[in-house]
């Protein structure tokens, strides 16, 4: 299968009380298409860093990363905004969602971003929202929806535009395990549907879903486990 993503010799170090701290010690990863990855590890071993890396948000101090054939640290700001708005879905830990919209408006923005007419942005988000089951919530605003329900909207949101990979930093970290376990059931409905998942968590049920588990400590990958899922 072709490679969606690849990361070589990423090195990434961050600023702290006048030293620095090295998130990122020479990381490898290759995900091909259609590929569920878990990246697992404890806190502060460079999970999120990665992630944040391999969407074009944060740079690499050195190593390159090249995502569905596009090279990042040879592209523009506006071209990697582009690549993540059109093809490539980011789900947030803490949801994210804009307070003052319904779940409904939260999930338009990203489609009328990427300039889809406005029927066709109303369809979009009615089959999203039907998708991960929040169709009767679509008037709620974030603070009159449970986490489980926030994070079921981030989804819809993150899936608006058909992306090709979805990339996940802790998305069952808020959650207690039945809503977190009805936000796994969407990924693995995703996973079925040929979409490419990268997840990082600390959640043994991320990775118990997963075909593949990645395992980080201290800003490197110290070992790779084949689940066989597929």
């Amino acid at each position: 299968m072709s490679a969606v993503i690849e990361a070589h010799g990423l090195i990434k170090s961050y600023p702290y009380e006048g030293d620095a701290v090295r998130a990122l010690r020479g990381v490898d990863l290759t995900v091909t298409a259609g590929e569920s990855v878990a990246v697992v590890g404890p806190s502060g071993c460079g999970k999120s860093t990665l992630l944040n890396v391999l969407a074009g948000i944060d740079p690499p101090d050195a190593g390159r990363v090249i995502l569905l054939g596009e090279e990042l640290g040879e592209m523009r700001e506006a071209a990697r905004s582009r690549l993540r708005l059109e093809r490539v879905g980011f789900v947030f830990q803490r949801f994210h969602l804009l307070a003052v919209l319904t779940a409904r408006e939260n999930v338009l923005l990203p489609l009328a971003e990427a300039g889809m007419g406005r029927r066709e942005r109303a369809d979009r988000a009615d089959e999203l929202l039907e998708f991960v089951g929040l169709s009767h919530r679509a008037r709620h605003r974030p603070p009159q929806l449970s986490g489980g329900e926030q994070q079921r909207v981030a989804i819809a949101r993150a899936l608006a535009n058909r992306p090709e990979v979805i990339l996940a930093d802790e998305p069952t970290g808020e959650l207690d395990s039945r809503t977190g376990g009805a936000v796994l059931d969407l990924f693995a409905r995703l996973r079925d549907q040929g979409v490419t998942l990268l997840c990082v968590s600390h959640d043994p049920a991320v990775a118990a879903g997963a075909d593949r588990v990645v395992e980080m400590a201290d800003g490197r990958i110290v070992g790779q486990t084949e689940r066989g899922s597929r």
